[in-house]
Parts: structure tokens; C-alpha cells; sequence
């Protein structure tokens, strides 16, 4: 799900809610957020795919708050109408989106600015024995991560994560 909120815009700058709970549960997102988790990156990162599995797995909610970012998000809910698409957005801190992404998506982004600020919430905590995820440049995703890839700059760990077909997936769609 794709959030648009209403800015608020004078002399002074500006003013927007970037999260309230009744709207957000209005939407049909019930989740309660228990950590934020921010990163600085900078032109050609690629970060991710990464995703938690049961008890931890996290629904997140992604924003910018500086610079431009892609998003990628990619369905792993074995019997879901989407399952293995991918879905990309960008977010930066001009368009003041977010991306609310439930539990049972892999998710990563690319800097396409200069630099780039990443706010996410998360509504798990982080748990190192239940994290997994997908390599960035998997070919059955196929993914166009608007970087030239003699410029990506991929973490060490990301490089060496599964192909999509191979990755441990015990999510299933619940309708």
C-alpha cells in the first residue's frame, strides 16, 4: 500500500502526519510498530532483498526522508496472486510517499540521489537467527534497480544471498 499525505505548505516550509493510527488503521493496517530503523546511503547503493521469517517476520513502513530512493518489494506468500512479482516505487523526501509492505515481502532499495536518508518502522524486532533473503540480481526477478550496475555498490553479505527459487520462504497467502 502506497501513502500520500496532505501537506501543509507556507512561508515557513512545511508540516504533514506521517503517521497516525486511525487513518493508517482505516486503510486496514493494524500493525503496531515497535522499532524505527534509519539508514544513510549513498548514489548506487543497492540494499537488500532481506525479509524475517515467523516469530519475527516484519511488516515495515518505508520512507525518505532525504534524497531519492527505488523501493523494491517482492511477494513471497506461496499462493498469493502475485507471488514472485515485484513491485517498485520511488519514494523521496520531495514526493513524501511511503510504502507499507505486510509481512511476506522481501524488500530493498537502490539510491538514486546523491545521497538518501531511509526512516522504516517495523512491527517485529530484529532477529539475526530469522533473518533471510533474496539476491539483488536474482534473473527470474528481474529487476531494474535504475542504477548502471558498474556503479552498484552491494554489501558483501547481499552478495551472496539465495536466488528466489532457492530462499526460505514459509509464508503462505492468507486471502
Amino acid at each position: 500500500m502506497v501513502f500520500e499525505p496532505t501537506v501543509f505548505e507556507d512561508s515557513r516550509g512545511f508540516f504533514f502526519e506521517a503517521y497516525n493510527q486511525k487513518m493508517f488503521g482505516g486503510a486496514g493496517v493494524e500493525n503496531v510498530f515497535v522499532h524505527d530503523n534509519q539508514s544513510r546511503s549513498s548514489y548506487g547503493v543497492i540494499r537488500g532483498l532481506h525479509y524475517q521469517i515467523p516469530p519475527f517476520a516484519q511488516a515495515k513502513l518505508v520512507r525518505a526522508l532525504a534524497g531519492t530512493i527505488l523501493d523494491v518489494a517482492v511477494d513471497i506468500r506461496k499462493g498469493s496472486p502475485t507471488f514472485g512479482k515485484t513491485y517498485s516505487i520511488e519514494l523521496s523526501a520531495e514526493n513524501k510517499k511511503q510504502l507499507f509492505l505486510p509481512a511476506g515481502f522481501a524488500h530493498g532499495f537502490s539510491v538514486l540521489s546523491d545521497t538518501a536518508e531511509v526512516l522504516y518502522k517495523c512491527d517485529q524486532f530484529y532477529s539475526k537467527a530469522c533473518e533471510q533473503g533474496i539476491i539483488y540480481n536474482d534473473p527470474a526477478l528481474n529487476i531494474d534497480w535504475k542504477v548502471p550496475m558498474d556503479k552498484a555498490i552491494v554489501s558483501d553479505k547481499d552478495l551472496v544471498l539465495p536466488v528466489f527459487a532457492n530462499c526460505v520462504n514459509p509464508f503462505e497467502y492468507k486471502g
